[in-house]
C-alpha cells in the first residue's frame, strides 16, 4: 500500500550483513574471531604434532626449493596464460555460434539444431584429458599437410572444442531467458527472425550470462594444466621436471599458489559482477 511506510525487519536493526561472517549482531565479530582461533589453533596443533609432520614439511614446504623454483614456474605460467587467453577468444565466438544454431526455429533449420545438440552432448560427456590425448597424439600422427605438430596448437584446439560445448549451454540459457515478447516486438518493427535474434535477443542474453561465463573461464584456466600430458612445457610440466630433479614436491605447491593468485581474483570479480547485476535488476524493478 502506498500510504504505509516500509518496515525494517527486527533482525536487520541490530547488526550488519557480511557474505563471509553472515548476519553480524552485537558481539558477533568477537565470537567469529574467537571461534576461528580455536578451530584453526586445534587444527594447527594436530598437524604440528603428527608423527610424520617433520618429513612432510621438508618434502612439501621446503622454502629453499620454493624460492628456487618460483622464477622457473612463473615463466611456465605465461604459457598457460597465453593458452587461456587464446582459447577464451575462440570459445566465445564458437560457443555463441553453437547456441544460435540450437535456438533456430522451424523445420528448415533442423539439421543445424541436430548438429549443435550432438556436438554439445558429445563433448560435455567426454573427459577433457581424453580429448587432449586423442587430438594431441592422433592429430600429428595423421601426417596430413597443413596440420600443426606443435602441442600448444593441439592443446588449444582441444580446449576450444571441449569448453565450447559448456559455454554454448550458458549462452542458450541466456537466450531462452529473454522474454518472448522481446522477439515479438522486434518482429512487429519489421525485423526478420534472424535480425531480431541478432539485434534484440542476443545483446540481452549475453549481458545475462556474463557471471556464469566467467565461472566457466575460471575452470578453463585450471584445465590448461592438462595440456602438459601431450608434452607442452607449461607450469605444471615445469613443476614435474623440478620435482624429478630435487626429489621434493614443493614445486607443485608453488605451481598451485600461482594458479590461486590468478583464479581467486577472478572469482571475486565474478562475485562483484553478479552483485552489480542484482542491484541493477532490483533498481529496474523498483522503477
Amino acid at each position: 500500500m502506498s500510504g504505509v511506510a516500509p518496515t525494517t525487519p527486527p533482525e536487520l536493526l541490530d547488526g550488519r550483513s557480511s557474505k563471509v561472517l553472515g548476519r553480524l549482531r552485537p558481539g558477533g565479530l568477537a565470537i567469529a574471531v574467537f571461534s576461528s582461533v580455536v578451530v584453526f589453533g586445534i587444527a594447527g596443533y594436530v598437524i604440528d604434532n603428527a608423527p610424520g609432520w617433520p618429513q612432510g614439511q621438508e618434502t612439501f614446504f621446503n622454502s629453499e626449493v620454493f624460492w628456487r623454483s618460483l622464477p622457473i614456474l612463473i615463466r611456465g605460467l605465461w604459457v598457460n596464460i597465453q593458452l587461456f587467453l587464446l582459447a577464451e577468444t575462440f570459445i566465445l565466438v564458437f560457443a555463441l555460434l553453437l547456441a544460435v544454431m540450437r535456438s533456430l526455429p522451424g523445420p528448415a533449420f533442423f539439421p543445424l539444431r541436430l548438429t549443435s545438440v550432438v556436438y554439445i552432448d558429445l563433448f560435455r560427456a567426454l573427459p577433457s584429458i581424453l580429448v587432449i590425448y586423442v587430438l594431441g597424439f592422433g592429430g600429428p600422427a595423421l601426417g596430413l599437410p597443413g596440420l600443426p605438430d606443435d602441442p600448444f596448437a593441439w592443446g588449444l584446439i582441444a580446449l576450444v572444442i571441449v569448453w565450447s560445448a559448456y559455454v554454448a549451454e550458458v549462452y542458450r540459457a541466456g537466450i531462452e531467458g529473454v522474454h518472448p515478447s522481446q522477439e515479438a516486438a522486434a518482429r512487429s518493427l519489421g525485423l526478420t527472425r534472424l535480425q531480431g535474434l541478432r539485434y534484440v535477443v542476443l545483446p540481452q542474453a549475453v549481458r545475462r550470462v556474463v557471471p556464469p561465463l566467467m565461472n566457466d573461464f575460471i575452470g578453463l584456466q585450471k584445465d590448461t594444466a592438462l595440456v602438459a600430458s601431450i608434452g607442452l612445457i607449461e607450469v605444471f610440466r615445469r613443476a614435474q621436471i623440478l620435482e624429478s630433479g630435487s626429489f621434493n614436491f614443493t614445486p607443485f605447491l608453488a605451481a598451485g599458489l600461482l594458479f590461486l593468485l590468478i583464479t581467486i581474483p577472478l572469482a571475486r570479480l565474478v562475485d562483484w559482477i553478479a552483485a552489480r547485476d542484482r542491484r541493477r535488476q532490483q533498481a529496474s524493478i523498483a522503477r
